[in-house]
């Protein structure tokens, strides 16, 4: 490994009197996505160019795709900074677990600067918030957190970049409903589930005075979910189980007060699930008494009333709740929004990159994570120039043959042409040609292969997200960056259609490896590749092993564990801290 390091050193000499390398900057998010930005079209060029400086990279964010970035980069050829407004980062699939005491809050998080120390090149962290992006001059401008007002205010200061990444993931998504900000309780950080556990306790001692009416102590131990997803019928089964095992025993007057209500706009819950887990999870909430009402949207939230819009009958409700929970989605930040507006995609909804995480309309910005999305290039808006490539006599009509040199090209560079063909059963490029020719002795003319191809971009499909398309996302890139000079010299993804020569990198791809449904009572369903379907007990270890391994450190594995064994042991705190 020394020897590696030595080798880029070298180089940076080698480059010294060529003029000064573009600056990198990667920034990263605390809830998790991130961003990675570079120059222009040539971002991926070569670091030492110039008089041997580093390129200054700066990664805004701690959460899932700075940190995965953070962690996989092995070269010590960049300059890096971290802006970032949390010291740590979190695992956030256990916030849920955090809500109840099932897992203790600093379990979950491991601080940068122990990450950071352990590159073998520096790292500078400034925990600030951006608060604005200047793509021209290439410079942020941040602002401290000091949240306690105890330091004698905010300091704002600048921050320069060759190459920035943005990966500061996204807030949650209120819709403007009136009420929501002021009432509701949110779940995207461990200041989040710390306050949701203190509020849970609260209406427990408080419906417990004995100068609470029935009615209010009803209303307080009313306890609402707005959101069917992932996060909120995880939260929903886990305070399930908080009050059952635990909180039951310790306030048994009032045991039978409570309730537990999920709503969802839509027509079921886990609507990205298969119908197999959707069901077995509406018909085990039904066994354990938590009222799932579909098809019911939030028009209001009050300090003790929601109210709902039957969706079939127009009707309005208003329930009475003591606490509620809201967990309908992500919407993009306040400063991703000026960002796009700058760069002309104010229009768009989050941050658009190419298949290689750069951002459009923007020179030397990559952006990962929630706050991004990769806007895949169409198909047929390149079908000309594919089939000009194959057609190297230029005589206008090609057979199968003509297209050998392509074929893996285009499979790579557009994935929902193999995604279309597997839909179709089709298991070769020349299949799908010769199904849309008719006749297998006929040449294949431009209109014949656009007549192939004209369904494939209906495939197309955004990344979800998820903590699992981040990381992969901040993985993919950090090797991009350690293998910058080798690429350089020698190409390793698919031809240029619409130029010369091939594209440095291959682009990225997103890999699912399944995903996660706790259902409280030690039994998760679970949806893993090949559709195989899992649920029950057995499911739930498996998921403690998938967890566990997935925690970013030793000291967070040996944490949560024990926090596991020690609920089973002793059961849930039930301490108001």
């Amino acid at each position: 490994m020394r020897g590696y390091y030595t080798f880029f050193e070298r180089t940076l000499r080698a480059f010294n009197d060529h003029s000064t390398v573009s600056k990198l900057l990667v920034i990263s998010s605390v809830s998790g996505g991130g961003l990675l930005a570079f120059s222009d079209a040539n971002a991926f060029q070569s670091y030492a160019e110039g008089d041997g400086k580093k390129k200054k990279v700066v990664i805004l964010g701690t959460g899932w795709a700075g940190v995965s970035f953070l962690k996989n980069l092995k070269s010590s050829s960049y300059d890096v900074h971290i802006v970032s407004p949390r010291n740590y980062f979190a695992f956030t699939p256990l916030l849920p677990s955090v809500t109840n005491g099932t897992v203790e809050g600093r379990s979950i998080v491991e601080p940068i600067r122990n990450i950071a120390r352990k590159k073998p090149f520096g790292v500078g962290f400034k925990e600030a918030e951006c608060y604005k992006i200047d793509p021209v001059q290439k410079k942020i401008y941040c602002r401290s957190t000091d949240q306690g007002n105890t330091l004698g205010g905010n300091e704002e200061f600048t921050m320069d970049y060759d190459v920035l990444i943005v990966a500061m993931g996204a807030k949650s998504n209120t819709f403007n409903t009136p009420g929501v900000e002021e009432h509701a309780h949110f779940l995207k950080e461990i200041e989040d589930a710390q306050n949701i556990r203190r509020s849970i306790i609260d209406c427990y001692e408080r419906a417990s005075l004995p100068s609470i009416s029935e009615e209010d102590r009803r209303r307080i131990m009313h306890f609402v979910v707005v959101g069917g997803g992932p996060s909120g019928v995880e939260y929903a089964a886990e305070l399930h189980d908080f009050a059952h095992d635990d909180l039951a025993k310790l306030y048994p007057s009032i045991k039978d007060y409570l309730r537990i209500t999920l709503l969802e706009a839509g027509d079921h819950i886990l609507n990205m699930f298969d119908s197999r887990i959707t069901k077995f999870a509406t018909e085990k909430f039904e066994r354990d008494g938590i009222d799932v009402k579909t098809g019911s949207m939030v028009i209001k939230v009050s300090d003790k009333h929601i109210s709902t819009k039957e969706i079939k009958t127009g009707q309005t409700v208003s329930i009475p709740y003591g606490m509620v929970l809201w967990s309908t989605g992500i919407a993009t930040r306040p400063v991703i929004m000026d960002f796009m507006k700058q760069i002309g995609q104010g229009n768009r909804r989050v941050l658009a990159t190419d298949e290689w995480l750069r951002v459009e309309g923007c020179h030397g910005v990559y952006a990962l994570g929630d706050c991004a999305t990769i806007n895949q290039r169409k198909v047929m808006e390149d079908i000309a120039v594919i089939f000009s490539k194959a057609d190297k006599n230029n005589s206008g009509t090609l057979d199968l043959k003509d297209f050998k040199d392509v074929v893996d090209h285009i499979s790579e560079r557009y994935p929902q042409v193999q995604i279309y063909m597997e839909k179709k059963k089709l298991k070769t490029f020349d299949a799908l040609l010769k199904s849309a020719q008719g006749n297998d002795n006929k040449l294949i003319d431009i209109e014949t292969f656009k007549n192939a191809l004209h369904e494939v971009d209906s495939q197309m499909k955004n990344l979800p997200a998820t903590a699992q398309v981040a990381a992969q996302q901040g993985e993919y890139l950090a090797s991009c960056f350690n293998r910058m000079e080798q690429c350089e010299k020698y190409p390793e993804g698919p031809m240029r259609f619409r130029g010369t020569g091939c594209h440095r990198f291959r682009p990225f791809r997103y890999k699912h490896f399944g995903q996660f449904a706790p259902l409280g009572g030690e039994q998760t369903a679970a949806q893993l590749p090949g559709d195989w379907i899992s649920v029950g007990y057995s499911t739930q270890w498996l998921w403690y092993a998938v967890y566990t391994s997935k925690l970013v450190s030793w000291r967070t594995r040996v944490l949560v564990v024990s926090d596991w064994l020690r609920r089973s042991i002793f059961g849930r705190d039930s301490s108001r801290i």
